[in-house]
């Protein structure tokens, strides 16, 4: 066979090299340096075929080409033999990749330090993990702190309890800590060690040494990388990882080997202790989490379906804003494709649903399948957004974030904010001017709905976890005792932000639960202070992180030093306040946020696609965070109008938005959607005839109904998130509630005025389907139904179709 010549000039390419991007062969990493005997560099091998990469380290034939420098092992270990500069090479399939490795002190053990060396074996091996000796008392009398973030108490904890039987400097090998981790005596965490590994010998080596502490000038550690950050993988096939540790003092370390990992979807990809990352059967995605001491990096694993598509499918797609072009982008990866759109009837459900919280009329029904406009989705929807029922259906969705127990707080308090939740979304209040008026809030908690968040969390700590859990979307409740274990934070970020909320004063009456009553004025005060709980360290205001390219500003101690957060949370330099805030529009609209939890925004956390909120955010900003500009381009999106009917290629996709996902219907919304249907008002006491559940201003309010499809329980503190579960309570409930059944046979309800009506029995099945669906039936259902009022009284037959049709997912369920 000849080859043209421009074909033969690229294979001649690229078989000359085989380090740069896009060679058939690459080693990972191509340079290293490796310091001291013990020092080892796990290398990867790649292999480019087609353009899509392929892991080959188990594949791979290794050789030292400078024996007397390095040594490699059969699964691709590098380690130290002598001084000098050392090759490898990696062969696979005809091809062969090469490392370069620079070896300095290659035949000297380097001296063994405690926080540099012994304690990550001590939290590669889960020593100190919360399950273990970690947790808040111990494990058998051994206490370490979790995950190793105080290393003066496991330095005491290892070298001078327990009478020093620990550790015995006078005979190493006999000392406990040695002598439990290779099983030679009973051991709770079972074997850990083997005698003579890499492991056990630096421990050995630091307990002969005298158990010395870290030199102060020891460099420290800034970062971790982990190799590849990103790979897709066929199914059942495998991709090995490789941690490298960075240095103040510019050195590098492979810390594989020391590095715990863990995957957040572990059915799609798991991976194993030595970094070895397994694809399972299904397609999906799955985050690979490695973190060292402190430190986390992330790697996004693709397991695609195993048929490809042809790229013109999703070129063809319509596509009507930044949205769809960016979840198309994502589906064309995995090689999903979306499913149909959806008819007008669903889509019209949908909206009204998803925008105003309720049913739409059978006229309204009509008049919108009626239309045959081309734009007439986009102009329903800017509709609905001027609805006044808008306002109680997203005021009725905060409040679930920041409502409290209004026995607690007391009863006009609750009223109040809830008044204040109203007024600002009919406002259409800016997003980012609702939080800071929350966050700087002053006045009467009769007065003001804003300050009772400061009423209902009286400590620093507590108004700390509530504001970066809202407004953040980040989850510091674990820093108040103890380092992150999977985040950055330290105790002494918690208590520097819990600084900014520790100069609020308060006059009047205080909390005596549960009779809170009385009035409380909220205001800046002068004095005030947050002390470390370790340390007793008085703690200055100080945000959570830096944010890039706005420098620091020196606080005015005299001022409300809270208004200096809310210019730093409130900041468009600030990603997450944007996307917290994105994400949780995002997750009540398509029925998944792009984050899950959607108030749990970290690196191990990743979003499913990442390019997409980072848009959405973008948007917000944009457009000065109009929530309603925001929720027009989610709804306008050819996305959002997708069936949930799956394809055989989407039928797992459950993360992607390559269909839409059903919801169940939100306790008040779906009781509304009953007093709709029925025409009977439910009755709520000490509320006004005809109101709404929608309406209400606490979950104190009596209804059966409410808290058996998810309403928040009243004791338990804000944010609540609202759980889409069903369960056989609330089956039951719509099949058997006394309440309901009264509803549908009341001699004032809708049953009974179309029995009464002249409409034909066509005309009824045809608005109660309407009614209930908001579609016309099908030629099936109606010949059914009709069936039903043959020989059957008339009221009887309507009463019994109305009751069928609101037991079914049709009804409980938003498509």
């Amino acid at each position: 066979m000849h080859l043209p010549a421009t074909t033969l000039a690229v294979i001649l390419l690229f078989s000359a090299t085989s380090i740069a991007l896009g060679d058939p062969l690459t080693v990972t990493p191509t340079d290293a340096m490796l310091r001291g005997k013990s020092a080892r560099q796990r290398v990867a091998v790649t292999r480019v075929l087609d353009g899509k990469a392929t892991d080959r380290t188990r594949d791979a034939r290794f050789e030292s080409l400078t024996p007397k420098v390095v040594a490699v092992s059969s699964d691709g270990i590098v380690t130290p033999v002598g001084d000098g500069a050392g090759i490898i090479v990696a062969r696979v399939d005809g091809l062969e990749a090469k490392a370069n490795f620079k070896v300095v002190d290659g035949t000297l053990d380097l001296p063994v330090t405690f926080e540099k060396d012994v304690q990550p074996i001590l939290a590669r091996f889960g020593c100190n993990s919360g399950p273990c000796h970690g947790k808040a008392r111990g494990q058998n009398g051994f206490q370490l702190s979790l995950l190793g973030f105080d290393s003066d108490f496991d330095f005491s904890a290892l070298t001078q309890e327990a009478r020093g039987r620990r550790i015995l400097s006078s005979s190493p090998e006999n000392s406990l800590l040695l002598l439990k981790a290779i099983g030679a005596m009973p051991h709770g965490g079972g074997r850990k060690l083997a005698k003579g590994d890499g492991h056990y010998e630096v421990l050995h080596r630091w307990i002969v040494a005298g158990t010395p502490r870290t030199p102060a000038e020891t460099p420290t550690l800034e970062r971790i990388t982990l190799d590849p950050v990103e790979r897709i993988l066929a199914p059942a096939s495998e991709q090995q990882l490789v941690v490298t540790a960075y240095y103040s003092d510019k050195t590098t370390a492979d810390v594989t080997h020391l590095t715990m990992f863990q995957s957040n979807e572990s059915v799609i990809a798991a991976v194993d202790v030595h970094g070895k990352v397994k694809a399972g059967p299904l397609p999906g995605e799955a985050a690979i989490m490695a973190r060292f001491m402190e430190k986390f990096a992330v790697t996004n694993i693709l397991i695609p379906m195993p048929q490809s598509v042809p790229a013109e499918v999703y070129a063809k797609l319509p596509r009507k804003n930044f949205i769809d072009d960016l979840v198309y982008d994502k589906l064309r990866r995995l090689g999903l494709t979306p499913s149909e759109g959806c008819d007008d009837a669903t889509f019209h459900r949908r909206a009204y649903l998803d925008v105003i919280g309720r049913l739409p009329t059978p006229d309204e029904t009509r008049t919108f399948l009626a239309d045959k406009a081309s734009d007439k989705r986009a102009k329903v929807i800017d509709a609905l957004l001027e609805r006044p029922e808008y306002v109680d259906h997203w005021a009725n969705k905060w409040a679930d974030l920041m409502r409290p127990n209004p026995y607690h707080v007391g009863i006009k308090a609750v009223f109040t904010l809830d008044a204040f939740l109203r007024d600002s979304f009919r406002k259409n209040k800016p997003y980012d001017v609702f939080v800071r008026e929350i966050i700087t809030a002053q006045g009467s908690t009769w007065r003001n709905g804003a300050v009772v968040m400061f009423r209902d969390r009286r400590q620093p700590d507590e108004l700390t976890t509530m504001v970066s859990q809202l407004f953040l979307g980040i989850r510091l409740e674990c820093a108040k005792c103890h380092h992150h274990p999977f985040e950055v934070y330290s105790q002494d970020d918690f208590y520097s932000f819990a600084a900014y909320f520790a100069r609020i004063g308060r006059k009047g009456v205080g909390i005596s639960a549960p009779i809170s009553g009385g009035e409380e004025v909220i205001f800046a005060s002068t004095t005030g202070s947050v002390k470390h709980p370790g340390t007793g360290k008085v703690m200055s205001p100080r945000p959570l992180f830096p944010l890039p390219g706005v420098p620091e500003v020196a606080i005015d101690e005299t001022a409300d030093v809270r208004r200096a957060v809310a210019d730093w949370l409130t900041s468009e330099r600030n990603g997450y306040f944007a996307k917290v805030a994105v994400n949780r529009i995002w997750a009540d609209i398509m029925g998944r946020g792009l984050v899950e939890p959607i108030d749990d925004m970290r690196a191990t956390n990743p979003p499913s696609n990442g390019p997409l909120l980072d848009a959405l955010a973008e948007h917000f900003r944009k457009e000065k965070y109009d929530q309603k500009k925001l929720l027009r381009a989610i709804l306008t999106s050819h996305v959002y109008g997708l069936s949930s009917i799956p394809n055989k290629q989407n039928v797992g996709d459950l993360r992607n938005y390559s269909r839409h996902y059903r919801q169940r219907l939100r306790g008040e919304v779906l009781l509304d959607a009953l007093t709709d249907v029925t025409a009977v008002p439910e009755v709520f006491a000490a509320a006004p005839p005809r109101t709404r559940a929608m309406e209400l201003w606490t979950v104190r309010t009596q209804s059966v109904f409410l808290d058996s499809f998810g309403r928040p329980d009243p004791n338990q503190d804000p944010p609540c998130e609202r759980t889409a579960d069903t369960s056989v309570v609330q089956a039951l409930h719509l099949m058997n509630s006394p309440r309901l059944h009264a509803k549908v046979t009341s001699d004032e309800g809708r049953a009974a005025g179309l029995a009464a009506s002249k409409r034909t029995s066509a005309e009824i099945i045809e608005e109660l389907y309407l009614l209930v669906y908001c579609r016309y039936p099908s030629m099936t259902e109606r010949s059914n139904a009709m069936k039903r009022f043959e020989g059957t009284p008339r009221r009887q037959a309507v009463e019994d179709l109305m009751w069928a049709l609101v037991n079914t997912p049709e009804f409980v369920f938003k498509d």
